[in-house]
């Protein structure tokens, strides 16, 4: 955080440089279009082939095909999830949480784009569906569906508590990756990274700029969709924060499961569609 009193004097053209208009770093408008009104029509008549319920403060993997759509849905009571996404067939390729952010802003809805890690950097899962898409930003400055918390984990939770708790996210992702792959559990964990924070209500305070959160607003029967761009392996972990109104990395929070459903899309939808390809740069990095 900044000081509350600055320790360096302001130069006499202090105001005049905190004047000067800001410009987004990435602006999205070059990038080519995610294909929508074929995602809706896909969406319109999908067929259900799979289903995986998340139970409280515990996490499970699902997989999903390129095409296919996915969807997380809040089913007993207001609850957020933490979502890591790999590379179905290469673990190394995982949801790049901070490019995502830098491309589309904090919080993501309909029409967004997850970006996957450098040096394949494309779309691995369009937001083609957001039932809170209504929230908007509250008189906070939060939001829902966040790219800037990384996950409650047991190593800060450690730091600021004394204690250690087992059933955070990450710790939860862990379990859920090593089960599903056969892997160790320390490489499981070496896999898994900042999450999109699916149904959270997040922000930063206006004086501090601090990392917030707030109850959120979702209710059972809310959900985001996904168009699955590439082949995914995913991992969900219902936060032990329930609706995060309170504390994130304990037992004490009413907690409740999170449902992703799988779906194949609409019969001919997606007729000559192909999934997103690696990055187009040429690589060398000057050498």
């Amino acid at each position: 955080m900044k000081l509350d009193t600055p320790e360096t004097a302001p130069p006499l053209d202090a105001q005049e440089r905190r004047e000067v208009r800001p410009i987004i770093c990435y602006p999205p408008d070059a990038l080519a279009p995610p294909q929508m009104d074929r995602y809706r029509a896909a969406a319109k008549g999908m067929i259900k082939r799979d289903e995986v319920l998340v139970q409280p403060r515990d996490a499970a993997c699902f997989s999903v095909k390129a095409g296919q759509i996915f969807r997380i849905v809040s089913v007993d009571g207001p609850q957020v999830g933490d979502l890591n996404l790999w590379n179905a067939n290469d673990l190394t390729e995982r949801f790049y949480s901070g490019k995502t952010r830098a491309l589309h802003g904090t919080h993501v809805s309909t029409g967004d784009r997850l970006w996957t890690s450098f040096p394949h950097m494309r779309p691995m899962a369009t937001i083609i569906g957001d039932s809170l898409d209504w929230y908007g930003f509250d008189e906070f400055g939060g939001s829902v569906h966040d790219v800037i918390g990384t996950r409650c984990d047991p190593y800060t939770g450690r730091l600021l508590s004394g204690n250690d708790y087992h059933y955070c996210c990450h710790s939860n992702l862990t379990r859920a990756l090593a089960a599903e792959t056969g892997l160790p559990l320390n490489e499981a964990e070496a896999h898994v990274h900042d999450v999109l924070n699916v149904f959270m209500c997040t922000g930063f305070t206006r004086d501090t700029g601090q990392y917030f959160m707030k109850a959120s607003p979702v209710r059972p029967g809310d959900h985001l969709d996904f168009m699955a761009e590439i082949d995914i392996l995913g991992g969900l972990s219902a936060c032990p924060g329930g609706d995060c109104g309170g504390e994130h990395s304990s037992d004490v929070a009413p907690c409740y499961p999170l449902l992703v459903e799988v779906f194949d899309p609409a019969p001919g939808s997606m007729d000559g569609w192909h999934p997103s390809t690696g990055n187009p740069y040429i690589g060398g990095h000057g050498t």
